[in-house]
């Protein structure tokens, strides 16, 4: 956990209540979603995102699981392009590249620490990480590969 984190927190903190609800309903709607899965979803994409764009030394990757939550984000671009100006005072791009996500789920672990490391709560189960899950059935990317 960072230093400066007393506490793990969500990522839906980082965006008021009403975007949030609209990021929730698209999930569920587009994404076929239930509320409780959506809510899930675009919380750890939230946090994936906020520490994407504090830091940039070395590949991280969201999980095919909560990928979808960035996506719905983005859709929202006049929102999405705020909270990067006002988080990052920059814009942070979505570049997929397949073929670095490591199929051994090194990339994914990586990830995961990062979040933790920024001082918010994962939802192992979404990134593929859970105690339960054990190679081969599970390689630490969110559907269990």
């Amino acid at each position: 956990m960072n230093a400066l984190a007393t506490e793990q927190t969500s990522g839906r903190r980082l965006v008021d209540a009403e975007l949030f609800e609209r990021l929730v309903t698209f999930l569920e709607f587009e994404k076929d979603m239930n509320r409780p899965e959506a809510e899930r979803v675009m919380d750890q994409a939230l946090a994936f995102i906020d520490m994407a764009g504090h830091r940039n030394d070395v590949p991280l990757f969201p999980s095919r699981r909560v990928d979808p939550g960035w996506h719905a984000f983005i859709l929202h671009s006049r929102e999405y392009a705020d909270f990067c100006q006002r988080r990052f005072r920059r814009f942070l791009h979505h570049s997929p590249l397949k073929e670095q996500r490591l199929r051994d789920g090194v990339s994914i672990k990586r990830t995961v620490q990062a979040i933790e490391e920024l001082g918010y709560a994962v939802d192992h189960e979404l990134w593929g990480t859970a105690a339960e899950c054990n190679p081969p059935a599970c390689c630490g990317d969110g559907d269990g590969c």
